[in-house]
């Protein structure tokens, strides 16, 4: 399955690119995003894409031939120094979207789903930091069930964290499978069976892993020195973890107009046709 981007209309309706500007997708994923921006912007205009995949990058660059995106490969909370370096200083648009593509999701090898098995590793930059496996290793009960709790909202972390720990005393836990299992026989499922009961362990290990929450804040307390007067940023997540600090900074009056006033999710007819869009809230606002 191809990734397609959430919100297109949303984003080109809201963010409002314009001939000549120069933007950043901090997300560049498969493109998609980037691409509705760069045709918008023109010839005359730039497109900075980040993505801290570099597998990604190189997936959807020949998709964006001929078009003026810059590719950088770092994540976007570096996004100050990384913009320097291609000769930006300041941003006429701005756009973020949280979300994993479906390529990710479906590349075994990355471990970010449970349906099917791989190995248990999480990490958008596999070059960097430490596996899911590795964490799942070292982490003691107490700061594995708080971490449980934190980022996946699973209100059964404590049993979650001590099924885990039994388990590793036996042997590591290294795959999905193993640890999806895991959680399965000490959490039941809701009584609509619509989420798999792994979902919020595995989310709460990913945003960890990756330090989704913290690269968030830092790309947060970035955006006001980056963006022009009336530049416009929009940033779509897909959970109440993200929505909340998005809200809360766009809510700083000093420092942006809101243009939306409750967060964009997606119509009936896109998440049809789109079901990874019906988590997808966009908020925007303008600089003042």
């Amino acid at each position: 399955m191809r990734h397609v981007s959430v919100l297109p209309a949303e984003v080109l309706a809201l963010l409002d690119p314009r001939p000549g500007e120069v933007w950043a997708d901090c997300t560049l994923g498969a493109g998609g995003h980037a691409r509705l921006i760069a045709e918008k912007v023109g010839p005359d205009g730039r497109v900075i894409g980040f993505d801290q995949d570099a597998a990604a990058i190189a997936a959807a660059m020949p998709g964006l031939a001929g078009l003026p995106v810059t590719p950088v490969h770092a994540n976007f909370d570096q996004i100050l120094t990384a913009l320097k370096s291609v000769g930006v200083i300041e941003l006429d648009g701005l756009l973020a979207d949280l979300g994993f593509s479906s390529d990710q999701l479906e590349d075994t090898s990355r471990g970010l789903s449970f349906q099917q098995d791989g190995p248990l590793d999480m990490r958008m930059d596999p070059s960097a930091g430490e596996s899911a496996a590795d964490l799942l290793a070292r982490v003691n009960e107490y700061d594995l069930a708080n971490l449980i709790f934190e980022y996946g909202e699973e209100r059964l972390s404590r049993r979650v964290a001590r099924k885990i720990v039994e388990a590793r005393k036996a042997a590591p836990i290294k795959t999905t499978g193993q640890l999806a299992d895991l959680v399965r026989s000490c959490v039941p499922r809701d009584k609509k069976g619509r989420i798999d009961p792994a979902t919020r362990t595995f989310q709460a290990l990913r945003i960890a892993v990756n330090d989704e929450l913290g690269a968030l804040d830092r790309l947060l307390a970035q955006l006001p020195r980056l963006m022009k007067a009336g530049g416009r940023a929009g940033i779509i997540s897909f959970h109440s973890l993200e929505d909340r600090r998005v809200k809360r900074a766009f809510q700083d009056k000093d420092l942006w107009d809101a243009v939306t006033k409750k967060p964009v999710q997606a119509g009936d007819a896109e998440t049809e046709t789109n079901p990874r869009a019906r988590s997808a809230k966009l908020r925007v606002a303008r600089r003042r």
